[in-house]
């Protein structure tokens, strides 16, 4: 895989190839310039991340704070609704173009089904890491995942970094520290200071496989130059994204006997055994939006601005934890919601700076 690959997705150009030429070795790839198709999708996909991943959080501690405890069921719960994205992909099939390769490759499967175990593991230790601190905490910390995917971006697809992007890794890193400093103030009831340390470290955990996740997702796609990269096949891969996390999740789920429990579970619910089932669809419904916004983000732009897409929408669910809950809003919990924004600011103030750069034109024989 080429850097250029990487290079042109990230500028929102995508090369489409014809693999229905007969006996035509020489298939020519054409550009395609970001149109208003694109910005329309690119909309949609940030309004269903940004949703899923504000509601998201919300649900989950909803369901832990009222008695819930099956890690592995509510990380089962965020992927098993997947066949949801069956409806877009029946309306896409009826209207393909009939010379472009509707079905993703095996090859594109296979790194979707590796991914998707990665994911399922993340799911897990972010649903661990709310078991024990506020949504709130695990929002902030959670917007550590830029700086993950900055630096795999670095070492797996050459992203050069600029004075902009590493003042903005800084600034995360300050204010994830401020956070741990105010455990003391910021730890829920009944939540021990080893609970509280184990959640604080598990979510940044959490956040580094999410950058992970969202870097191999855009590999996967600078991968697949070989057929036309369309939106139906970024909901295929999506799809069995979550079919092997939701397999991942429910085999844990298994072995932990969280199904099994889930009769009992809803009995002792604080909010009564409708409202236990009615969070858990919610939540299916939720983050599955999420994770198609996402996939939408990477496929019109690029691995980092996903990650710092995801980053802002963890900061408003910040916000919207402490309105909803009602949960301690700490001065260091303050200083640290600043200086993360004050990193947003300088990231998009130095892509602003790079876009506004003239680019080379690349030649090809």
């Amino acid at each position: 895989m080429s850097t250029m690959n990487i290079e042109s997705i990230e500028s929102g150009q995508l090369t489409k190839q014809n693999n229905h030429n007969k006996g035509d070795a020489d298939s020519s790839s054409n550009i395609v310039s970001p149109s208003a198709v694109k910005l329309l999708l690119l909309l949609v996909s940030c309004t269903c991340g940004s949703l899923g991943m504000i509601g998201g959080p919300l649900l989950l501690r909803l369901y832990f704070l009222h008695g819930g405890s099956g890690k592995w069921l509510s990380s089962w719960a965020q992927m098993t609704g997947f066949p949801l994205l069956f409806i877009p992909l029946a309306i896409l099939y009826t209207r393909r173009d009939r010379n472009i390769v509707f079905f993703a490759s095996r090859k594109l499967l296979s790194h979707a089904a590796l991914t998707g175990v990665v994911q399922g593991m993340g799911n897990f230790m972010f649903c661990f890491g709310l078991s024990f601190l506020p949504a709130s905490t695990v929002s902030l910390l959670v917007t550590t995942q830029l700086i993950f995917t900055s630096f795999i971006s670095l070492l797996w697809v050459k992203q050069k970094f600029t004075p902009f992007s590493i003042n903005a890794v800084v600034l995360i890193i300050m204010g994830s520290v401020l956070i741990g400093l105010s455990r003391s103030s910021d730890r829920p009831p009944g939540v021990t200071n080893a609970q509280y340390v184990f959640g604080f470290f598990i979510s940044i955990a959490a956040a580094a496989i999410f950058g992970f996740v969202i870097v191999s997702t855009q590999v996967a796609y600078a991968k697949a130059n070989g057929q036309a990269m369309t939106y139906s096949i970024v909901l295929q891969f999506q799809a069995c994204v979550a079919f092997f996390a939701a397999l991942t999740c429910a085999v844990g789920g298994l072995v932990n006997q969280d199904f099994a429990a889930m009769h009992k579970e809803a009995k002792e619910f604080g909010l009564g055994a409708r409202m236990y089932y009615l969070v858990l669809v919610s939540n299916i419904v939720v983050w599955q939006m999420m994770f198609i916004g996402r996939a939408g983000i990477i496929f019109c732009t690029s691995s980092l601005f996903a990650g710092v897409m995801s980053a802002i929408f963890s900061t408003l669910s910040q916000i919207a934890a402490v309105i909803a809950f009602h949960e301690n809003f700490t001065g260091e919990k303050g200083m640290a919601l600043g200086l993360t924004l004050w990193g947003f600011t300088s990231y998009f103030y130095g892509s602003y700076k790079k876009a506004k750069k003239p680019k080379p034109v690349i030649t090809h024989p």
